[in-house]
């Protein structure tokens, strides 16, 4: 068999497919309780600092480390292991995302904010589910082509809720969006349903097992204070660039801009140039190594953040926004790609579900948590001097660098566990 003919083969196998429904499952509803919320919200006027606060909804995925072992060890006596916990959250969230339907952001917003909590913490809870199912069903030679269309699925989700849901919106009534949003949650539930098992896998003895063992060999493997500098420069290392993502539809909207723009600009070509940002920081990550991407991409992403200032001083302005939302996404994508390899450099193969959810978590705490003032920043200080803050807001993260990846690293300094120095390169130290 030709190397065409393998790639083909790995791509068009029955698990691909059902990663790529189940990677659009998993991305379905986070732009649901964040920026197309927010969206919502603005249109009905409710007040900014009451949006920068919702994004503290999000804590669930801050959060899911909490609960994650929980999936390990237990299994629900139908569909197997991973897929018996995938089908009940993606039922809990259809329901939970038609809920919205019936929401007033005006008049009842702490109802609004009690629902997008359920759908975070069953969307959280998803992501804990669909990464081990990955894990478990991939072959090691299917591990690059399974995450790649997986994030694919994941992709095309957002661009169906950041983009098309703001266009619908301003056509017909946000509850009916909603709705039509839930029925999207059937593709992932039909994906489960046809989705091969994978290998049997001995669940740990006990709830007990399952906590302690990931993240004792954490903390012993690193020590309690470089375990604490690790989770901090996680926090960090994206908080300007969650400072922007947080407001920056209501920024726009403000600006004058329709939500069609919105949705098709931001949402749309927006989400393009991310996957481009993110695909070329993989390209050059193979080429400078992991310690010189996150250095170089870290800058890029804080610096981008230069567009918005510029935005905000000419106001709206169609070609300036096309710029903006284009550089700003690329050079984000540009930092994912390093971050997320860092974040997998830091996990030990054998428990590898449990650390991502851990080190995930602390990721998503600079995301929901950390940004929750940025509502009333903005209305304090005025578009402009907030995104100059979100440019500093970037430089803690980049201070921090030195103890993770110093420009010329020693190999003995950055060995991922369970793999030989000599097996290494990614971090660039050959």
């Amino acid at each position: 068999m030709n190397p065409v003919q393998s790639l083909l083969q790995v791509f068009g196998s029955r698990k691909m497919a059902a990663l790529i429904l189940l990677g659009f499952s998993s991305g379905l509803p986070l732009f649901l309780t964040s920026k197309t919320l927010q969206a919502w919200m603005t249109v009905e006027n409710v007040d900014l600092t009451a949006i920068g606060l919702f994004s503290l909804v999000g804590v669930p995925y801050s959060l899911k480390f909490l609960w994650s072992p929980l999936l390990d060890w237990f299994t629900l006596p139908f569909l197997g292991r991973r897929r018996g916990w995938l089908i009940t959250i993606q039922i809990g969230l259809l329901i939970a995302i038609a809920c919205m339907a019936l929401q007033q952001p005006k008049q009842a917003l702490q109802l609004l904010a009690i629902n997008a909590v359920a759908i975070a913490f069953l969307s959280a809870t998803q992501d804990i589910a669909a990464d081990a199912y990955r894990t478990d069903v991939l072959e090691q030679l299917e591990m690059g082509a399974g995450a790649a269309v997986f994030v694919l699925g994941y992709r095309i989700a957002l661009l169906l809720t950041g983009s098309l849901a703001l266009i619908l919106a301003d056509n017909i009534p946000w509850s009916s969006v909603y709705l039509l949003m839930s029925v999207g949650m059937g593709i992932g539930i039909i994906a489960t349903l046809f989705a091969p098992e994978p290998k049997e896998i001995s669940p740990p003895e006990s709830l007990t097992a399952a906590v302690i063992l990931p993240f004792g060999e954490f903390i012993q493997r690193q020590g309690i204070l470089q375990a604490l500098l690790t989770l901090l420069f996680i926090v960090l290392y994206k908080l300007g660039d969650s400072f922007v993502n947080n407001m920056s539809t209501p920024f726009l909207l403000q600006t004058g801009f329709t939500q069609t723009d919105i949705g098709a600009i931001q949402g749309g070509m927006g989400l393009i140039a991310t996957i481009v940002g993110t695909l070329a920081g993989g390209a050059f990550l193979s080429k400078i190594g992991l310690n010189r991407s996150l250095w170089v991409f870290g800058a890029l992403q804080a610096v981008s953040n230069l567009a918005y200032l510029v935005l905000a001083q000419v106001g709206k302005n169609y070609q300036v926004l096309l710029l903006t939302i284009n550089i700003e996404n690329f050079c984000a994508g540009l930092g994912t790609a390093a971050f997320v390899a860092f974040l997998m450099n830091m996990c030990n193969q054998r428990y590898s579900a449990t650390q991502y959810a851990l080190l995930s978590s602390f990721m998503a705490v600079s995301r929901d948590i950390l940004v929750a003032p940025a509502g009333s920043l903005a209305k304090n200080t005025g578009w402009p001097l907030f995104f100059v803050i979100s440019i500093l807001a970037a430089v803690p993260g980049l201070l921090l660098l030195p103890f993770f990846a110093p420009w010329n690293p020693k190999p003995e300094a950055v060995t991922r566990p369970g793999i030989e120095p000599e097996e290494e390169d990614i971090w660039g130290t050959k």
